[in-house]
């Protein structure tokens, strides 16, 4: 079969990727067409954008490069339209890709929507949009089942997709020598994937560094940026920049300063002790909080229902409460051993791996039966 895939996030990438290798194992003739990045195009097929090209964050910057945002979604309905695939799976990104399935729809295409909106955190009745432009929603946060079923909605609960990706993951034994990283305990910089996060929160993070002298502190660069992009940054600091190993350098980091978003709970599911941050547009802020519906905004906390790492967002996210925040999880103490504990209980809510293999099961299934 046919299949075109649209993901505009780096985490869409991954899902993606491991989702066309399950594809194949049960359609060994399957053809792909995606917006997506670099893990799906080692997969095979056809990458019609980049998604280092799609990535806008927040209400206000969206606004300034709606140009930019419509050209790109022009052109992702004219390429649907012109392959016509068999399957169309749209994988979370949730403002560019609902617009992608009400479209779908006018053409009589079924839509599988692959890593729900997040539409219990803000104006829950995009439900009622949902129910009536996807025709299959994988969801991969266990909570979401009951919210989607309050709606009168059913979903398919597969899991999480960042279990299959940890789980076949391989540490490599020559991470600290390749990379020149000396004995020091390390400390991970996950500042994002996307321009203006990495613009608002690396700077911060890099300004820590100074206080914790005995550490080394080191960052997950962004596939779709080069090094270049991050010297500016980093300038006269001792701190690398390391592409392509985010996995490797959260298996021998101590502790890390994490963006919020999928990275936070990559973080925790390696076990790695963390302070979350994010900072943003002052008026795209300040819309957020009279939206969002929520009590946490890190995964980490909202799969468990606590407040198991601290989140600190906009004016407490400065250099001087991140590194007290820094201090206490790094520290081996009290303080940090009741964060591994508290990450046990997120374990046993995400369950086992599988993600991939179930939802391209069901998709495949759905598909034969249209």
């Amino acid at each position: 079969m046919k299949y075109y895939l649209v993901a505009g996030e780096a985490s869409g990438d991954l899902h993606g990727a491991n989702l066309m290798k399950a594809l194949k194992e049960l359609d060994p003739a399957a053809e792909f067409r995606f917006f997506g990045g670099d893990l799906m195009q080692a997969e095979g097929g056809t990458l019609v954008k980049h998604y280092a090209d799609m990535a806008f964050m927040g209400f206000v910057e969206v606004v300034i490069n709606l140009r930019a945002i419509l050209k790109n979604m022009k052109a992702c309905k004219d390429d649907i339209a012109a392959y016509q695939p068999d399957v169309l799976v749209l994988i979370d990104f949730p403002g560019f890709n609902l617009k992608i399935a009400e479209y779908a729809k006018t053409i009589g295409l079924s839509v599988n929507y692959y890593i729900s909106p997040k539409v219990w955190a803000w104006n829950q009745k995009r439900v009622l949009k949902i129910k009536r432009i996807v025709d299959h929603l994988f969801c991969i946060l266990p909570f979401e089942v009951d919210f989607y079923k309050s709606w009168g909605m059913e979903v398919d609960y597969v899991g999480n997709p960042l279990l299959d990706a940890i789980t076949a993951f391989e540490p490599n034994s020559e991470f600290l020598k390749q990379n020149d990283i000396s004995g020091k305990k390390i400390i991970a910089l996950l500042p994002g994937s996307r321009k203006q996060e990495i613009n608002y929160l690396l700077p911060d993070m890099i300004a820590v560094a100074g206080q914790f002298a005995d550490y080394q502190f080191v960052i997950a660069g962004a596939p779709s940026f080069k090094p270049e992009f991050y010297s500016q940054f980093v300038k006269d600091a001792n701190i690398p920049v390391i592409f392509n190993a985010t996995y490797d350098l959260l298996t021998n980091a101590h502790a890390a300063i994490v963006a919020s978003g999928t990275a936070t709970l990559e973080t925790a599911l390696f076990n790695i002790p963390q302070v979350v941050v994010y900072k943003g547009n002052a008026l795209t802020i300040a819309i957020a909080r009279m939206l969002v519906k929520i009590k946490f905004i890190s995964l980490v906390n909202l799969i468990v229902d606590k407040g198991i790492v601290k989140e600190l967002i906009q004016d407490d996210c400065n250099e001087l409460k991140i590194a007290a925040e820094l201090g206490a999880i790094a520290k081996q103490g009290a303080y940090r051993q009741q964060m591994l504990a508290d990450y046990d209980t997120l374990d046993a809510r995400m369950g086992r791996p599988g993600a991939s293999a179930k939802t391209a099961s069901l998709i495949v299934k759905y598909a034969v039966k249209k």
